[in-house]
């Protein structure tokens, strides 16, 4: 997905801008980057390799030999970024966060224009945020250009750019990450997560409005662009993606979980032993769920964090599973002779899971009742590369799909997205089945929405129900 933190002020601004991007290192695994301007030195930039090595201890000797009164920085799950660009627009840097799924249309009209080329990174593909940079020179204004570039552009994309004056931060169209706004004397900052500045002296001044495009220098924050009436903000932030002291839309991603584990409970028939959540993106989910049942929350799995203190993910899937299942260590006098509920916040391939619950039966659970915190996944996500390194016919729902059509059976999609019907508990049934649970039920999508608490309309739930 990847994250961002910008930041000017009337002092140097590179200690703020060092910690607030590495508090967005959740959101990334493999290219990170710094950029910052000052009048005596001009702009200056660092990008490396976060595969194998934390943000910090790869940016340590950087942030000693830059200086810059404001800066931009990123944590990127693809492609190098900051770019430095230097156009009619003067010379600038800038990030984004989004996909885009129109890239062959937007080259071959910026070809048909005359422009001349792109980098190719090391895997063949162009890198993103330089088309995006393309697209925003072939207007006459930077602003222009940002609104450009978000109309063309299919998917998503929110856009950082950083000039000699301060920053300009815009929110993609539809408002589907945020871009949150925090103010300490002397200095104002934008970055996705809401919690990255507080710890720096930064009180919260607001949230962009989706599709706003706004100027932050020392002084001040200024809307260029009004923000626009409809929001399509991912949901999938509150149940995985965000840190558990984030907050969008002021609604606390950690509460929500809570909320999200309470109505799982509500629905469910089951009398566990204990409540565990898959560390750590099922354990908030997991102490709701404690709650409001009454049954004892446990910690049958211990995530190991003196190597493993960031969410590291290979690109070939073998490595990823093998990595998950290293990075969990058990407890085996609380899984053996219990009957366990296991939280996870989703279900994508299957393979990690079903490794787990199969762990579980050799330490003597008896029973694995598994509950994932968000309904099945059926689309590959369109617009925050959720999926990119993966088919959308590798979800572990379109597998079972595919096994039923291959029975005979007519697929409609949308009848697989409703928990009431029987297609919906067949394909569920078969899960199970395959996965090797004692039982699986997900999560309502009504009750999702309803732990968040915003209307559905102002919510992207693309990849369970098909629906833009």
């Amino acid at each position: 997905m990847g994250g961002f933190f910008g930041v000017t002020s009337k002092e140097d601004c590179v200690f703020d801008l060092f910690f607030g991007t590495d508090y967005h290192s959740h959101l990334g695994t493999r290219r990170a980057g710094m950029a910052v301007y000052s009048k005596e030195k001009g702009y200056d930039r660092a990008i490396h390799n976060i595969e194998n090595a934390p943000f910090r201890t790869k940016f340590d000797k950087d942030i000693n030999e830059m200086v810059g009164n404001i800066g931009i920085g990123c944590i990127s799950d693809y492609e190098p970024q900051p770019l430095i660009v230097r156009s009619h627009h003067g010379t600038y840097a800038i990030v984004t966060v989004g996909k885009i799924n129109n890239t062959d249309a937007i080259v071959k009209q910026l070809f048909d224009k005359g422009h001349s080329h792109f980098l190719e990174m090391s895997g063949g593909d162009i890198n993103a945020t330089e088309l995006v940079a393309s697209v925003i020179n072939q207007r006459e204004h930077i602003v222009e250009g940002i609104q450009y570039a978000q109309e063309l552009i299919e998917g998503s994309m929110t856009i950082m750019i950083m000039t000699e004056k301060g920053i300009y931060a815009a929110r993609d169209k539809m408002g589907r990450t945020p871009v949150a706004i925090g103010q300490k004397d002397g200095a104002f900052c934008a970055c996705l997560e809401s919690f990255a500045y507080l710890n720096l002296g930064y009180q919260p001044v607001r949230e962009l409005g989706p599709g706003e495009i706004v100027i932050l220098t020392p002084e001040g924050v200024h809307t260029l662009a009004a923000p626009g009436t409809d929001m399509k903000i991912c949901t999938f932030l509150w149940v995985y993606y965000g840190y558990p002291s984030s907050s969008y839309e002021g609604i606390s991603a950690e509460q929500m979980r809570y909320n999200c584990g309470a109505l799982l409970a509500d629905r469910d028939d089951v009398t566990p032993d204990i409540v565990a959540g898959v560390p750590d993106s099922g354990i908030a989910h997991a102490i709701g769920y404690a709650n409001r049942s009454g049954i004892p929350f446990s910690r049958p799995f211990i995530k190991y964090t003196p190597t493993w203190s960031r969410s590291f993910t290979p690109t070939i899937q073998a490595q990823r599973n093998l990595i998950a299942k290293m990075k969990l260590i058990p407890v085996h006098e609380l899984i053996k002779d219990k009957s366990l509920l296991l939280i996870d916040d989703s279900i994508v391939r299957g393979t990690q899971l079903r490794e787990t619950t199969e762990f579980l039966y050799q330490s003597g659970a008896k029973e694995v009742h598994i509950r994932p915190a968000c309904p099945p996944i059926m689309y590959g996500c369109k617009y925050l590369n959720f999926s990119r390194s993966s088919s959308e016919m590798d979800l572990i729902t379109r597998q079972t799909l595919k096994e039923i059509e291959r029975e005979g059976k007519y697929i409609d999609l949308q009848a697989y997205t409703n928990p009431e019907t029987e297609e919906y508990k067949d394909m569920i049934g078969r899960i199970c089945k395959q996965l090797n649970f004692t039982s699986l039920r997900y999560h309502r999508l009504d009750d999702m929405v309803a732990a968040v608490g915003l209307d559905k309309s102002k919510l992207c739930t693309y990849c369970w129900d098909g629906k833009e």
